[in-house]
């Protein structure tokens, strides 16, 4: 059993054919919005297929993510329908996003890591990111502060620091406990504390944090690096008859702060997270852009008031890959505009937060009505090999 499982993340990784990428963004709560997008295409992959058993780890050959987008890829990778990913998310969320009076913000973390990663090992035990429970390939991303260096960790057994050397010098990344690796990419700054995970040496740790907190927030740009560089050993075709790129967003929305006021040192504090937070927006922004000039996009986005949706703008040598983005703008305008729908107020602030568990249910509501937009039936047909199902 434990064989025929592996063959299925090699068979993946390595055999030839048309590859899949799947990238899903962080976002805390607003995770069950990628999810609305994902039980959308495994949906249409299903009736594509005539198999009801579809999931999606059968479809992609590498499922990655960064925050909340490592704990919902992993759930696929590990062969959940999306269905069952977003009873799982609904169950999940109020047990970790729990408020408290100790937990002063600013001074100490606002919710239990321990509750966290409770939560992890119960769904995901003592597996390593070796597991044959990894029906494709998978990727985390965190960052490890002490060395300010962000860590893509994927189950690709080709990957450098796969094995434990002779000297022990480091630990291999195969060895990795899976829940301690996830714990570690959702560890956002002033939400969850970071964690510790063993370097090598048997003494040596490293401390780590949210992936958000560096380039990858969006994995696009990180998870496409994997599947060409020579050190990563897939070197998979770059066409885009041969390589479909999908990255799922949760959501996003221009950040505003108001100008019209004498700042004085007392507002550094309250000026610098908010600040922070529009780096990781503008690194986002930097990789969609970048996406959809160096991929065929058919469904552009726009990107700023000066270059738009780049309508005519194409990489020097033709586009390397099949590029698709399905997202919502959080603001009122474009849900207007794409839905005919207004969103209260105050609702719309509360979809914002990364924390709020109370708007799941209408953020998932409402991202399903986008999905059906977004994600066309004629993009989600299956034809270019028949479904290899591994029991």
């Amino acid at each position: 059993m434990g064989e025929q499982n592996h063959a299925s993340r090699d068979r993946h990784l390595f055999e030839p054919g048309p590859k899949r990428i799947l990238a899903l963004d962080g976002g805390g709560t607003r995770g069950i919005i990628s999810i609305a997008f994902l039980e959308r295409i495994e949906k249409l992959l299903r009736e594509s297929t005539g198999d009801p058993d579809v999931r999606l780890c059968d479809y992609f050959d590498l499922i990655g993510g960064t925050s909340t987008g490592a704990i919902i890829g992993s759930a696929l990778a590990l062969g959940m329908s999306a269905k069952e990913v977003k009873e799982l998310y609904f169950d999940l969320a109020p047990r970790i996003f729990v408020s408290s009076l100790w937990r002063i913000r600013y001074l100490r973390s606002r919710f239990d890591a321990a509750a966290l990663s409770r939560e992890l090992d119960r769904i995901i035990g003592d597996r390593a990111l070796d597991t044959t429970d990894l029906l494709t390939g998978y990727c985390v991303v965190t960052k490890r502060v002490d060395t300010g260096s962000p860590w893509i960790m994927s189950n690709n057994p080709g990957s450098p620091y796969w094995e434990t050397p002779p000297d022990e010098g480091h630990l291999g990344n195969r060895h990795y406990r899976l829940a301690s690796l996830i714990r570690a990419s959702t560890a956002a700054p002033t939400y969850f504390d970071p964690e510790s995970l063993p370097i090598g040496d048997n003494i040596r740790h490293g401390l780590f944090i949210d992936g958000g907190v560096s380039p990858y927030n969006n994995p696009t740009i990180a998870l496409l690096m994997l599947s060409q560089l020579k050190a990563f050993k897939l070197c998979w075709p770059a066409n885009p008859d041969d390589l479909k790129i999908v990255s799922i967003g949760t959501g996003t929305h221009r950040k505003r702060m108001s100008s019209n006021r004498q700042w004085s040192i007392l507002d550094t504090f309250t000026v610098a997270i908010p600040s922070l937070r529009t780096v990781i927006d503008d690194a986002e922004l930097q990789s969609l852009m970048l996406m959809q000039w160096l991929g065929d996009c058919p469904q552009r986005w726009w990107i700023n008031s000066k270059i738009v949706e780049m309508p005519d703008d194409r990489a020097p040598h033709g586009p390397l890959f099949r590029f698709f983005r399905y997202d919502m703008r959080l603001e009122q305008e474009w849900f207007k505009e794409q839905l005919g729908l207004h969103v209260e107020t105050g609702l719309l602030n509360r979809i914002r937060e990364l924390d709020e568990v109370s708007s799941m249910p209408m953020s998932y509501e409402i991202a399903c009505k986008v999905a059906e937009q977004q994600v066309r039936p004629e993009d989600w047909t299956w034809p270019e090999r028949t479904k290899p199902r591994v029991a």
